[in-house]
């Protein structure tokens, strides 16, 4: 379920998600636009961009491995899945980031709902209370594999 804010939100509305997302544990920084997530030791991100947003978001459903999901609006779709292990797991982000995948770590800013940005608002696609988790960074890399894998084989499927 998607969860979208009004194109105007109210300091309460933004103090509201602020402590919301304050009691997942995240380092959060309001902004004059809305919040951002601080990634840290604890959580980071993964931001992957059009056929193969929706293929990761397939592949994690189908394997019930989903976690929060921040959809960034524009022309292309655009995902950002947070995650935990950063840490432990440099060979997976690796290959993310060969397949094309952007990781975000170690201070960068991730807008959070209600944040509002040139094209539109950050929304959840998959909102922190609806995930059971926040996967592992392995989880989206594995996600990341089958997305560019299936890709290479309809590429090539078609060049025949």
């Amino acid at each position: 379920m998607r969860t979208t804010f009004p194109t105007t939100t109210t300091a309460a509305e933004k103090g509201a998600a602020a402590q919301e997302y304050a009691a997942q544990g995240w380092t959060v920084a309001e902004t004059a636009n809305g919040l951002c997530l601080i990634t840290d030791e604890n959580v980071s991100a993964i931001e992957v961009t059009g056929e193969m947003a929706g293929a990761v978001r397939r592949f994690l459903r189908a394997n019930n491995l989903s976690g929060p999901v921040i959809e960034i609006p524009g022309p292309q779709r655009r995902d950002i899945h947070l995650v935990t292990g950063v840490r432990k797991a440099a060979m997976a982000i690796e290959a993310m980031r060969e397949a094309g995948a952007v990781v975000h770590t170690d201070g960068a800013s991730i807008p959070l709902p209600p944040t509002q940005l040139a094209a539109g608002s950050a929304a959840w696609g998959v909102a922190p209370t609806e995930a059971r988790w926040v996967p592992p960074v392995v989880a989206l890399g594995a996600a990341v594999r089958a997305a560019a894998s299936r890709s290479k084989r309809t590429a090539l499927t078609v060049a025949c």
